[in-house]
């Protein structure tokens, strides 16, 4: 039933206005960034062109430095931030998003009222649900505002947004959020927004898997992959899998694909996120069946030593698997 409420509201509550990044938005001048992954750290880069003052923090020190180099301020550990007048997330597990804001001494009880917390980490819509009721005690405004788009969107800042929370939440973060994306929807309250990228993350596990399946058989029977490539995205079968990250190495240039896959969306995380997917679907009562087989095949990837490669080595996998 909470899903249900959640997609209810969230027809109701799409934001229409539309926001150019405002470094003085609210008074929001002074920004704190967690988490500086093959994501967070260029989304980290476009805050830094944004804003005067960025403060940064990651448990890999290199990773802060680098973007130390970039012009940002390194901080040494999460309690640095506190003073910021927003702070970002960019994180892997629920675990590790309720540690840093509600665990004892978590951000939540630290900083300034008024603060505004925005957490595009991908996780279960339940953590921000909680999340959200302890902000609200601490008059601290929080918003889950996962992301759309890759890493080659992140670089470029064309990243899109799915914010959960209040109506002044999501209006506060979207000028914050478009110096780092194009798109910023307003999904409904709390844990809307993580409702929306875990569909989105099942139907892009689902369908890199379909992209590697037909371009691995047409690449057996003698088609050129680049050949048939542009014949998939140019019918059909066109889809983001297909014309943007082509999982096989060649067809296109700057894509994990092409360099080894390295980088990008590792396979533990779409693993991470399918094994989200059909929890929440468990609860809602809802048929995924193709995100069942998805998850068990790339359960078997990072069975292989692909956990850490870009999920787009499904086609790998497929490649080396003959019919029965």
């Amino acid at each position: 039933m909470l899903l249900k409420s959640i997609f209810l509201f969230a027809t109701k509550s799409h934001l229409k206005t539309k926001f150019k990044c405002n470094a003085t938005n609210r008074n929001i001048s002074t920004i704190g960034f967690i988490g500086l992954g093959a994501m967070g750290s260029h989304m980290a880069k476009n805050m830094i062109k944004k804003f005067k003052k960025v403060s940064v923090y990651d448990i890999n020190e290199t990773a802060s430095l680098n973007l130390g180099k970039e012009g940002a301020i390194v901080a040494k550990q999460v309690d640095d931030l506190i003073d910021s007048d927003c702070i970002i997330s960019m994180i892997a597990t629920n675990e590790q998003v309720l540690h840093t804001y509600q665990s004892p001494g978590g951000l939540i009880s630290k900083v300034r009222p008024g603060t505004l917390l925005i957490d595009c980490s991908t996780v279960d819509p339940q953590v921000p649900q909680q999340l959200s009721k302890d902000a609200q005690l601490n008059n601290v405004i929080f918003v889950d505002a996962p992301v759309s788009g890759g890493v080659l969107a992140a670089a470029s800042g064309q990243l899109t947004f799915m914010v959960g929370g209040s109506v002044e939440g999501a209006t506060r973060c979207e000028p914050v959020l478009r110096c780092m994306g194009k798109n910023v929807i307003h999904c409904g309250p709390s844990g809307s927004g993580q409702v929306a990228k875990i569909c989105n993350n099942l139907l892009l596990g689902i369908s890199m898997i379909a992209t590697a399946e037909s371009m691995n058989l047409g690449i057996r029977l003698g088609l050129d992959p680049k050949l048939l490539a542009s014949v998939i995205n140019s019918s059909t079968g066109r889809c983001w899998s297909s014309d943007t990250y082509n999982p096989v190495p060649g067809v296109l240039e700057g894509v994990p694909s092409s360099n080894n896959y390295q980088g990008g969306f590792l396979s533990r995380l779409i693993v991470k996120d399918l094994m989200i997917a059909q929890s929440i679907a468990k609860r809602a009562e809802a048929s995924t069946s193709l995100g069942d087989q998805a998850l068990a095949i790339y359960k078997k990837v990072c069975e292989q030593g692909k956990a850490d490669l870009d999920f787009s080595v499904v086609y790998k996998f497929i490649q080396g698997l003959k019919d029965k």
